[in-house]
This record gives structure tokens, sequence and C-alpha cells, in this order.
């Protein structure tokens, strides 16, 4: 099975229907399976005094709150059906992951067959219940947990009515940009060997590194953050692969899925060829007469490897030559 890729626009749109569109095109071109947005109310969200994450206030007006923030980065009913339908002409899955209700109801009715549920929402029992209990696939993001954490949320969709081989778990961080060192890509296979789940891994980390490592161990599922320009004002641009570094990432993931192969150990298609002319077989190392006993002063070991295999070396030593030989000429 191909490795399912996300290319997550989040709230890189800045609240604009043309920029969502033209992340759209950005990662049709660039080869992603599906494009994601988040569908939210900033009323249902935040409180209006919430305080933003370090991160957001770096990359934002420090005196704006973090409802002002979310206010400005909404997308209405109306917006998400024009998004929904491009992406359909477009021949891309449009996702998003909905952070309310009321955004849960939304994403139902518009038809997805896909619910991405954010880290925050991990430990939200309403919510994972209300979702649970559409029976879609979900992808589930792990950020900020552990693994017991996990091990109740997944309960709880699975006993609201979802089947566990419809839920794929991916390890995160939260952080944005995420440090190299707390990246931890083993918890990722611990998530699927010990929860016996589809499991990947949602990327904040700079570069695309971190990502072909993690199709390299199992990963089935990888979702990254892309802008159009890194340069842009808004909380999650500087963290974002911009789209030519998405493609290239697109591009060595669906090369490390081919190198990654059958596991089976045979020689390649491409390499057949080269076995005759790598390997050595037995021959002559001098002038042999017929009847001569073969032995290690008048034979050796060169290529090509046409002849007889040095691996039956023992087999013929101490036999006859059944006819005269010339330095060089296979046995």
């Amino acid at each position: 099975m191909s490795v399912f890729i996300i290319a997550e626009a989040g709230v890189n749109h800045n609240g604009s229907i043309d920029l969502a569109k033209k992340l759209i095109d950005a990662a049709c071109n660039a080869g992603a399976d599906a494009v994601k947005f988040q569908s939210f109310k900033a009323e249902n969200l935040a409180t209006k005094n919430s305080q933003k994450a370090m991160y957001q206030k770096k990359s934002t007006n420090i005196e704006e709150s973090q409802f002002d923030m979310l206010k400005k980065l909404e997308l209405n009913v109306e917006m998400h059906k024009e998004l929904f339908l491009y992406c359909k002409n477009k021949r891309i899955i449009f996702l998003s992951s909905p952070f309310d209700h009321e955004s849960i109801d939304l994403l139902d009715d518009l038809g997805l067959d896909i619910f991405k549920i954010p880290s925050g929402e991990l430990t939200n029992l309403p919510y994972l219940r209300h979702i649970g209990k559409l029976n879609k696939k979900i992808i589930l993001s792990t950020g900020m947990s552990n693994i017991d954490e996990i091990k109740n949320a997944l309960n709880i969709l699975i006993n609201s009515g979802t089947k566990k081989e419809n839920i794929t778990v991916l390890h995160a961080n939260t952080q944005y940009p995420t440090p190299i060192e707390d990246v931890n890509l083993r918890a990722m296979v611990t998530i699927g060997n010990e929860l016996d789940v589809n499991f990947g891994y949602s990327d904040h980390t700079l570069g695309v590194e971190v990502d072909i490592a993690a199709v390299a161990i199992g990963a089935s599922c990888i979702e990254k953050h892309f802008t159009l320009d890194r340069n842009m004002e808004g909380p999650d641009h500087k963290a974002s692969l911009e789209p030519q570094e998405l493609k290239a990432m697109v591009t060595a993931i669906k090369n490390i899925e081919l190198a990654l192969g059958s596991g089976i150990k045979i020689p390649s298609k491409s390499e057949i060829q080269n076995i005759k002319i790598v390997r050595k077989s037995i021959v002559a190392k001098t002038q042999i007469k017929k009847n001569e006993v073969l032995n290690e002063n008048n034979l050796t070991v060169k290529r090509p490897g046409n002849g007889i295999s040095p691996m039956k070396w023992d087999e013929i030593i101490g036999t006859k030559a059944t006819k005269d030989y010339k330095e060089d000429e296979l046995i």
C-alpha cells in the first residue's frame, strides 16, 4: 500500500479563498494525495483572552490575542463548500481538521470520508465520541501525549463505532518548528507495535529528512505543513515547506517506497546481466594436458562467471583434466 501523503495547508491561506486555492494547486503539482485545512469557529475554540503559543507570538502580532488571530483565519461554510468542490475538480482529496462539534457536522455534511483529529483534541472525550459515531476513516495525531492517552482515545473511537482498521495514528510533536532532538521517531514504531494499529508521522520539523526516515521505518501516512511563501504573515508559515520543497519531499517519499522493495533477497532485474561479468569461474592457471590432475598449482579463479563456479572448487581439485586446456581457458 502506498504512503498516504497529506499536504497540510492548515491556516496558511490567511483567511483568503484565493490563497487557499493556490495552496490546493501547489499540493496537486507536488503530487500529494490530499490537502488539509483546519475547520473551526473562534468562538467555539478559544476564550477571548486565551494566550498564543510562543511560536505564534514570534510570527504574528504579539499584542493580538489567540482569539483575534484565529478569527482572521476562519473558513466559513461557503468557503468550505467551494474548496471541497475545487479539490474534487483537481482530483485531490479535501481534508480538514475540525476543532469543534459544529465543524465536525459541517465536514460530515460535506461528505468527507476521512476525519483528521488534531493533537489538541486527543483528550476531548465528547469530541472523540462525536467523530467515532460517524464510522469514518480516522487519522489521529498524538502530539503532547503518552501511550496510555493514545490507548484511551483509540478505545473511545472504537467503542463509539469506528473500526480499528480504519484508524491511523500519527506520531507528532506540536512545537513549530520541532527541534530535531525532540522528534523521537522511534516512538512512531512503538505506537504501531504496542497498539497494533496503522501508523504514520505528522511532521513540524524544518526540512524533509525526518519524513523520509519515517517512511523508511514503516510510516503509512505522512502529513507536512506547506505554504506559498515562508515570509508571509501568519502563525505557521515559518515552519512550513514552500511548494518546490513539498514536491521534492513527495518525490523522495515515492522513491523510498520503491527502494524498500519486497524484502525478498534475490538478484534484481537490473543486475542479472552483471552476474556473468562480475562473478568468477574456475580457469586454467597454466597450460593443462589431458588427464593431468587438477590442483591449486594449475587452476585459479578469474572472471567471467559463465563457467564452473568457484564454489565447486573442492569438487574439481583432484580430478583429471578431460581435455587439453590453454592458460585462462574455462574448465
